[in-house]
């Protein structure tokens, strides 16, 4: 197997980890932002099946951080869910862990890409990867927030939530 076959897999197999994560969500947003997470990780598999095949491709930016900075900003209830499922936070980790394997993946093989298009199209997708990370560890942050959340004066000054 090729490294560009390699990483076709990887993103499809994000994917299919995406979708499943999006039906166990108990959020319409977070549902939500998996679906277009898995649609990016499908995108990017079609983007590296065009570079294969040496087709025409675009590089688009992601949309995930418009769509998931909303369900923060318009959702109170967020950390009462995330309490209700403490299982997710499990989830979200594996899928910080599979963000970063890609970035991994995807810098090496832009630094040992052959042409520039090819160092290109890598480390686009390690910037695409990063956004995915960045939000994974957000909602982690968001998770562990909600679970050690003292309301109380007595305990002090805390960070702003």
């Amino acid at each position: 197997m090729t490294a560009i076959d390699f990483a076709i897999k990887m993103e499809l197999d994000g994917e299919k980890y995406y979708l499943e994560q999006g039906e166990k969500a108990g959020h319409a947003g977070l549902k939500a932002v998996f679906a277009l997470l898995a649609a990016e990780e499908r995108a990017h598999a079609e983007l590296l099946e065009k570079y294969k095949a040496k087709k025409d491709y675009e590089l688009k930016d992601s949309q995930v951080p418009a769509h998931f900075k909303g369900i923060f900003e318009n959702e109170k209830d967020l950390q009462i869910e995330y309490k209700a499922r403490p299982d997710q936070l499990d989830a979200y980790q594996l899928a910080l862990e599979k963000e970063q394997e890609s970035i991994v993946l995807y810098e090496k093989m832009g630094a040992e890409a052959g042409s520039e298009e090819e160092k290109r199209l890598f480390n686009f997708l390690v910037e695409q990867e990063k956004i995915h990370y960045n939000m994974f560890q957000d909602l982690i942050e968001h998770v562990i927030k909600a679970r050690q959340w003292v309301e109380s004066a007595e305990f002090g000054l805390r960070e702003d939530y």
